[in-house]
């Protein structure tokens, strides 16, 4: 076999039945999240040998195909409403023979745009991606916050128990947090993770990615609380959230003065041991060293 080449793929990475004909394949592909020029050559090759293409609006995939000098082929519009019913007819066609794209109106598909179910029903079927802008790396990137390692939220819940509990684990993390936001809702947004995380804590607030408006506003959460609260938004929208800071190390008089605490309240044993080691986030062992120490002394 030669360096570089796998079994079942041609010199183009279509994939091939074994006496060489061509089978069906699912193509997804990313595409320009704002600026047209982002697409790649490799998507639009994809787009241009499609037979179908399943997109969420057909409006904006046909401007996009036009942008390209890309002939339209048959054009399925799958959006997040009816998905889940097209799912089966997409998988069919890619079974008949069809080479099937899978683009969203801008990005990545999957990535908080339809497409998750299309592309686990064809599991099993000759699958590729042609990789493109993304908003969730070039806002990680450009917020300058540390990108080691980071955690994407999509869009928050918008109200109720379930937003409080989503608005206190992302609080929480350690990781850098990339988090999708509509215009209205990212000055309410700001405020409940300032609540939460302090405002103190660093964020990145990114506007219109790769567009002829593009901006990028970097500070604390207070301070972007207030610019973004009355201010009449419009565009796409992504905040870059700071990792929470990395806790005190916990000494042993801490941890002494922690469980005395415990005790004085009435706690015996394992349960104040239990209290004290979830309190502080240190180990049930080092709690038991110190009840130890204390008994004997």
């Amino acid at each position: 076999m030669a360096a570089g080449r796998f079994p079942g793929c041609d010199r183009l990475g279509s994939m091939t039945d074994r006496d060489g004909g061509r089978r069906g394949r699912l193509v997804i592909v990313g595409t320009p999240i704002g600026n047209l020029s982002d697409l790649s050559p490799r998507a639009v090759r994809s787009l241009s040998e499609a037979d179908v293409i399943a997109c969420e609006d057909t409006r904006v995939t046909r401007k996009l195909l036009s942008a390209a000098s890309v002939r339209a082929p048959r054009l399925m519009s799958v959006r997040r409403e009816n998905e889940a019913s097209l799912v089966g007819a997409i998988v069919r066609l890619v079974e008949g023979g069809a080479t099937v794209a899978l683009v969203s109106d801008a990005g990545m598909p999957a990535i908080s745009d339809p497409g998750q179910r299309v592309i686990a029903a064809a599991a099993d079927l000759p699958v590729e991606v042609v990789p493109g802008p993304s908003a969730v790396t070039a806002a990680l990137v450009v917020s300058g916050l540390d990108s080691s390692r980071f955690c994407f939220e999509g869009f928050l819940p918008r109200r109720g128990a379930e937003r409080l509990a989503r608005l206190r684990e992302v609080a929480g993390s350690r990781v850098t947090a990339v988090v999708f936001e509509a215009p209205k809702r990212v000055g309410a947004t700001l405020a409940d993770l300032a609540v939460h995380c302090g405002p103190e804590r660093r964020c990145a607030v990114v506007c219109e990615l790769t567009k002829l408006h593009e901006s990028v506003w970097r500070g604390p959460l207070g301070q972007a609380g207030e610019r973004f609260a009355a201010a009449e938004l419009r565009g796409e929208y992504v905040i870059v959230l700071e990792g929470a800071p990395e806790p005190p190390p916990v000494d042993e008089a801490t941890i002494a003065a922690s469980l005395a605490a415990s005790l004085e309240a009435g706690l015996r044993g394992r349960s104040a041991v239990d209290q004290v080691a979830a309190g502080l986030g240190v180990s049930r062992r080092r709690v038991y060293d110190v009840l130890n120490s204390r008994t004997s002394a």
